[in-house]
């Protein structure tokens, strides 16, 4: 049991559109809404199956785009509705975090939170509240900022890195102070960063108190904090949407990394190996899903396949398909969109939706 339970918010982030997952995540629809792996729950349902026994469902608030309220109240019913935080524009994480630590402060000012995405997945429950509890005991020491680094397995370059010192720990096993943060490197570099044994991958999982992020935000981005500072006293009320509304059309649209962590100089990592992937990308739902004999992850009532080796093919639940001589490919329809691709090639993706959207408008992303 959490020992800082009654003092915990978790703030899901859950406002992305997921484009690498495209021709299944689409805008009106994205993939954290989606039961991706087949397992009978959505990303978002797996996410706050998670966290309840970090946090009571009603400290749990979801921040979003406005145009996914009805989804988010469908799939979660146990979150009060007021908890549901609406965001008239995309603006990247940093007002996101800004918005419900202010939300967050109006009745609890010394509140714990835990900024979370809604479409990762974790794998070893177990391991994932030992290190969030040693997390949560971190972050209640004076101005700690804490971040939950994934101990790497491979050179990824697909990954954020966090490198920190063995020697500064807040006197808590497990927990060092960050040194730096680098982006996405190239492959020598990450081969360097698994190398040396002192850097995780950066998950974008956040643990610190309310009051900490709050001083960090003024400090480090004042426009930003000045901006949502003006709603005191707002938040929780009726008028909180316009205020929204107005903070967001000044508001800069910029990473918490950016913005904050790689500014501060009290920012933590704690090394956690939790199973954990953000699945990003068909690939790495390829990784985590189940396959059959001959190395293809299939959903869809009625496939049937003949030569085929280390596809993904997702169907509709009871369409007819048959596919013969494929290897290595993407075969996926959703709501009247086929994609075929090379595995080895979906990071043109993102660049084929844009290409759609260019050339036939919104209406297929």
């Amino acid at each position: 049991m959490n020992a800082h339970r009654d003092r915990t918010y978790v703030v899901v982030m859950a406002g992305g559109i997921g484009s690498r997952f495209w021709p299944m995540s689409r805008t009106a629809h994205p993939k954290q809404f989606l039961d991706i792996l087949g397992t009978g729950r959505t990303l978002l349902q797996q996410t706050y199956d998670r966290y309840l026994p970090l946090c009571n469902a009603h400290r749990m608030l979801v921040v979003t785009n406005s145009q996914y309220d009805d989804l988010v109240a469908a799939q979660l019913p146990d979150v009060p509705r007021g908890n549901v935080l609406l965001e008239p524009s995309r603006r990247n994480t940093a007002p996101c975090i800004a918005y419900a630590a202010f939300r967050i402060a109006e009745t609890d000012p010394d509140g714990l939170m835990i900024v979370a995405s809604s479409d990762h997945l974790i794998l070893r429950q177990r391991e994932f509240e030992a290190s969030m509890e040693k997390a949560l005991q971190a972050a209640t020491h004076e101005g700690a900022l804490v971040t939950l680094g994934i101990v790497p397995t491979r050179p990824d370059t697909g990954y954020g890195y966090i490198q920190h010192r063995e020697e500064d720990s807040l006197g808590l096993p497990g927990v060092h102070r960050v040194k730096t943060f680098t982006e996405k490197p190239d492959l020598a570099m990450a081969e360097q960063f698994l190398a040396s044994g002192d850097f995780l991958w950066n998950s974008g999982m956040f643990i610190w108190s309310v009051r900490s992020i709050l001083e960090a935000i003024e400090r480090h981005a004042p426009e930003m904090y000045n901006l949502f500072a003006k709603g005191r006293g707002i938040y929780g009320t009726p008028a909180e949407a316009d205020l929204i509304k107005a903070v967001y059309e000044q508001c800069t649209n910029i990473s918490i990394d950016y913005a904050v962590m790689e500014k501060a100089q009290n920012v933590y990592s704690i090394g956690a190996d939790i199973g954990w992937s953000d699945l990003g990308t068909w690939g790495s739902m390829y990784a985590y899903s189940e396959k059959d004999p001959q190395g293809n992850v299939i959903q869809g009532r009625n496939v049937m396949t003949h030569e085929v080796k280390d596809c993904i093919i997702n169907m509709p639940k009871d369409k007819l398909v048959v596919v013969q001589g494929l290897q290595d490919m993407i075969v996926v329809e959703s709501d009247g969109i086929l994609l075929i691709c090379s595995r080895h090639e979906e990071q043109q993706i993102k660049r084929i939706v844009n290409e759609v959207k260019a050339l036939k408008g919104d209406r297929f992303v």
